[in-house]
């Protein structure tokens, strides 16, 4: 009789196991590849009103993901856009050409992530604000350097050679035009565009805003990192005008996601130049107006290297053009609607990216990516 009982215990259990189990498993994401290409590295965006169309309880502090294959757990962050509730989940992911990557999420407290983006105000620094992921960092210029003779206009690079997140120790040491083993700050902007900012372009004239006046974080990390920065109202050709960027900086990637958006009373179209600083000393250029690649491989900068920087444009290009001291892509504006494109910039030293060759056809690559997305379905795990 005691066997019996045991048995049947043993049976319950494994049965009741098996059902908490399979319970437990509530929703599988499917991130198809259709393409023949991998993609690596890249950062996946999955509607969080799918997730919960399917999982409507889930608590989205209590919850993992795992690879269907690997079981291994996935990092991944809630995307808010600075709104209050959820947009999106992310998550970054291998996928090889012509496949598909299956990940469950199941009940159960997510593991510790390490962060792959931030960003941060550095007011310590004559209002910086400052921005990296596990490739390369940034910088734009605030109101306490106006008008001094740091003042710069344009973005500036930190060129890295580690992943790790390097700007509050590099700020701290304040030695970053020296490389002491994690890379540095050698990147020339003056008043120019630097690595790929915009500004209005009338009568051959860059309308240069003055700079970045409030700012604010609307996410900042694990894997992507966005803010805003507000710029005060300043005269183009007699038209008053104001501008908000919205920047986006992923994990994995060398390029950020640039949102720009001009605001004036006058209801006509804005002539618009993203712009790329030369050096004096002759460079490599790529100016491809069809797909909308703008790109500078530097020339040797002594024992510093070579940064190579990009811009990927996403609207209508009416030109391109290179004058004595920058390459300059012509878009066209329009009041209160964003023009999105994309910029960064590579080190030669961080040994990922050592020729002009390399540079453009990571460009290259990143362009068809963004015309031709992964695909992401969300079901219930036992459909």
């Amino acid at each position: 009789m005691k066997k019996i009982t045991v048995v049947l215990l043993l049976v319950y259990c494994s049965l009741t196991y098996a059902a908490f189990a399979q319970s437990d498993i509530k929703v599988a994401i499917v991130i198809t590849n259709p393409y023949n290409f991998e993609r690596k590295e890249e950062l996946v965006s999955v509607s969080w009103d799918d997730v919960i169309s399917k999982y409507p309880s889930i608590d989205p502090a209590n919850f993992r993901i795992i690879n269907a294959i690997t079981q291994k757990e996935v990092a991944y962050q809630l995307e808010y856009r600075g709104e209050t509730a959820i947009q999106n989940l992310l998550v970054q992911v291998d996928v090889a050409a012509n496949n598909s990557l299956k990940l469950i999420l199941q009940t159960g407290k997510p593991g510790l992530f390490t962060a792959k983006t931030y960003s941060r105000f550095v007011p310590e620094r004559k209002d910086d604000f400052a921005w990296e992921n596990d490739k390369i960092a940034f910088r734009m210029y605030g109101k306490a350097i106006e008008g001094t003779s740091e003042d710069a206009y344009g973005i500036d690079v930190w060129v890295k050679s580690t992943d790790k997140l390097i700007l509050n120790e590099r700020y701290k040491r304040g030695k970053y035009h020296i490389d002491q083993g994690d890379g540095m700050d050698y990147y020339h902007v003056g008043l120019t565009l630097g690595a790929g900012n915009i500004a209005p372009y009338v009568n051959d004239t860059i309308c240069y805003s003055k700079n970045y006046h409030n700012w604010k974080i609307l996410d900042n990390g694990p894997l992507r990192s966005t803010f805003q920065l507000y710029y005060d109202e300043w005269n183009v050709v007699g038209m008053p005008v104001k501008a908000v960027k919205t920047i986006s900086l992923d994990a994995g990637s060398l390029l950020n996601r640039i949102e720009a958006t001009y605001q004036y009373k006058n209801n006509i179209e804005l002539p618009i130049v993203v712009g790329i600083v030369k050096r004096k000393e002759a460079g490599t250029m790529l100016l491809d107006e069809q797909k909308g690649i703008m790109a500078y491989w530097e020339p040797q900068h002594g024992a510093d290297g070579i940064t190579g920087i990009g811009s990927i444009l996403l609207s209508p290009v009416v030109s391109m053009q290179v004058n004595n001291e920058q390459l300059l892509t012509q878009i066209i504006a329009k009041n209160n609607e964003p023009i999105i494109y994309y910029t960064g910039a590579a080190w030669n030293k961080a040994q990922t990216i050592t020729n002009a060759k390399a540079w453009f056809n990571y460009l290259q690559i990143f362009q068809q990516r963004l015309q031709q997305p992964m695909k992401v379905t969300v079901h219930k795990a036992n459909d």
